[in-house]
């Protein structure tokens, strides 16, 4: 396609507002140069890419994916076998299933090693916002990915490996995880002054900290400790999911982003570690639902990640289940796709160049077949993928020649 374009739709959401008439994007190079009405007119002898029928909107952006795992059953556990040239085909796979899935930028929290930090994003995937290995404690959840450490000369010294690696974020997990055998989600991996010295030295080199948190005592320790951000956020107790009102006011009141880790394929049963846990605490995907209604309705800034890779059900590529669920949970729908890309950018760092129509950002696109505003799961039904300017997506899905 010409470096020079326009998109055309009969709807639009730009980011933070929907437009049932549609607007045009125009596209020189790797920016969005103008927005304009959809009925404005054409500039003369402009390639135009007209798409009645359908929405455009910015490229999505999950904020909670495993590029290391390839969605088979414990695929994390797997990914510690694998040679560097077998793990980068599964990277490769992973993004490349992303940005057929309209995912323009991925933001990165389960790196092995740095196999993900340390390569070189190619023309046709996703921008990716990288974390480096988890920073866990020994022999804890992900420690097989190569951050496990103790002590806070370690937990510093874990800090500074990761900036050094280019790391656009710093993640933590205080808590255990179902995926990890051995590893119990209920208990703590790191107590208040841990996560305070992690905050502490990524703040001082300028890094935002996001933690793993499953119990309420892990969320409570995120708190006092000053994290920017929680992935899961479940509050679990071992009677269920119990949020307390003080614990939702502090979330909103220092506005730490949340991402639920929502999404998985309808048509698959959750992995069985999901389901021992709703086994053994009595936790119900409902429950959940409220839950995260609760944290919407008190402002807490939720975003929509998917945790892909780590599971059949939690293929690269389910984001749009992710930002239906939310809606499950009583999202507006401008909201929940909000929370996939303007407030995904924002949480990644930027703000300034994706996420949103504007001028002067970076052309990153889909178009989806209907109205997203009426019709959510519309966002799995991808037309086009505008890639940093270039067409990689087009005619329901069929990648382009790169």
């Amino acid at each position: 396609m010409d470096s020079s374009f326009v998109v055309r739709a009969a709807h639009a959401f730009d980011g933070e507002a929907f437009f049932s008439d549609g607007l045009q994007v125009h596209i020189e190079g790797d920016r969005i140069v103008d927005i304009r009405p959809r009925r404005a007119p054409l500039p003369p002898g402009q390639p135009v890419v007209d798409r009645p029928d359908a929405t455009v909107l910015p490229g999505l952006i999950d904020t909670h994916v495993h590029l290391v795992a390839g969605g088979e059953p414990d695929a994390l556990a797997l990914d510690a076998g694998r040679s560097a040239a077998d793990r980068e085909l599964v990277i490769r796979r992973a993004l490349l299933a992303q940005v057929g899935a309209g995912v323009t930028t991925v933001r990165d929290l389960g790196d092995n090693r740095f196999a993900v930090l340390d390569r070189t994003v190619r023309h046709d995937e996703p921008s990716v916002v990288g974390s480096g290995p988890p920073i866990t404690s020994v022999d804890g959840h992900c420690a097989a990915l190569g951050g496990g450490v103790s002590g806070t000369a370690a937990l510093r010294a874990a800090v500074a490996e990761r900036d050094d690696h280019g790391a656009q974020i710093v993640k933590v997990i205080v808590s255990g995880g179902a995926m990890t055998v051995g590893s119990d989600l209920l208990r703590l991996q790191f107590d208040v002054a841990d996560v305070r010295v992690v905050v502490d030295e990524a703040h001082r080199r300028g890094l935002p900290v996001t933690a793993h948190a499953h119990p309420v005592s892990a969320v409570e320790v995120c708190l006092a400790a000053g994290v920017d951000g929680i992935e899961h956020c479940t509050c679990l107790t071992p009677d269920g999911i119990h949020t307390l009102d003080a614990v939702i006011a502090g979330l909103a009141e220092r506005r730490i982003t949340v991402c639920p880790t929502f999404g998985r394929l309808p048509t698959l049963p959750p992995s069985p570690q999901a389901i021992e846990v709703m086994r053994r605490t009595g936790m119900t995907l409902e429950a959940r639902f409220a839950q995260v209604g609760r944290l919407h309705a008190a402002g807490v800034p939720l975003l929509a990640g998917s945790d892909a890779g780590i599971h059949p059900a939690k293929p690269h590529g389910v984001l749009a289940h992710a930002v239906d669920e939310l809606v499950r949970s009583g999202l507006p729908v401008r909201a929940a796709v909000a929370a996939a890309t303007s407030e995904a950018a924002e949480a990644c760092g930027l703000a300034r160049t994706v996420g949103r129509l504007r001028r002067g950002m970076v052309a990153d696109l889909v178009v989806v077949d209907g109205d997203v505003e009426r019709d959510v799961l519309a966002l799995t039904r991808i037309r086009d993928v505008v890639l940093r300017g270039r067409s990689v997506v087009s005619d329901a899905g069929r990648r382009t020649p790169s």
